[in-house]
């Protein structure tokens, strides 16, 4: 019985998903992997390190030693008390001061706050307006034009009530690139 149930719980079962899903679902059992011609940009599953303000920022990300590493996958686990997270939202909203855009709302907590994956690849439609002024201004275009690409590239609540409103990041970039060139190329780390 214990090499029966091996061969079908540990062969056949997987074998079997992996074709219908290489079949059915061929971009998302591929990493869901975002081409330009023969080069990849990245996966629309985890979260991309934008630093040239001509682009969106992700939310931030607590995994080390680098951001977004899906090896090490977690949050920082610092609690709403803890210096070191003051410290860390005040040196990213004065980030975002910094970039431009002269923004009179309130910064989006998504926007200077970590994930609990530190891999998240989306922010919420208001850390995304929060970012058009600076990027129609670097980019020498309407703040209308960047508000029409940022709703274009709004997801709703999948099935229409689970989750929250999202924009995927990665997606909505490759999308202002396309739209909006840069007139000379930039590094986007």
């Amino acid at each position: 019985m214990l090499l029966v149930m091996t061969g079908i719980t540990g062969v056949l079962y997987p074998f079997a998903i992996t074709v219908i899903a290489n079949t059915l679902f061929v971009h998302q059992s591929r990493g869901s992997v975002l081409t330009e011609g023969s080069h990849s940009i990245g996966s629309e599953l985890i979260g991309q390190a934008f630093t040239d303000p001509a682009y969106f920022w992700s939310r931030p990300s607590a995994t080390g030693p680098v951001p977004y590493n899906a090896a090490a996958s977690s949050g920082s686990n610092l609690g709403p008390s803890n210096p070191a997270l003051q410290t860390a939202i005040h040196e990213r909203v004065q980030k975002l001061k910094d970039a431009g855009g002269s923004q009179t709302i309130r910064i989006p907590v998504d926007l200077v706050t970590a994930s609990g994956s530190g891999l998240d690849p989306h922010i919420s439609p208001a850390a995304a307006d929060y970012q058009i002024l600076r990027i129609a201004q670097k980019r020498g275009v309407s703040e209308a034009d960047v508000k029409q690409l940022v709703t274009k590239y709004t997801e709703g609540r999948q099935l229409g009530l689970l989750g929250e409103p999202r924009v995927n990041v990665l997606r909505l970039n490759v999308a202002l690139d396309h739209a909006f060139p840069l007139k000379k190329a930039r590094a986007t780390e």
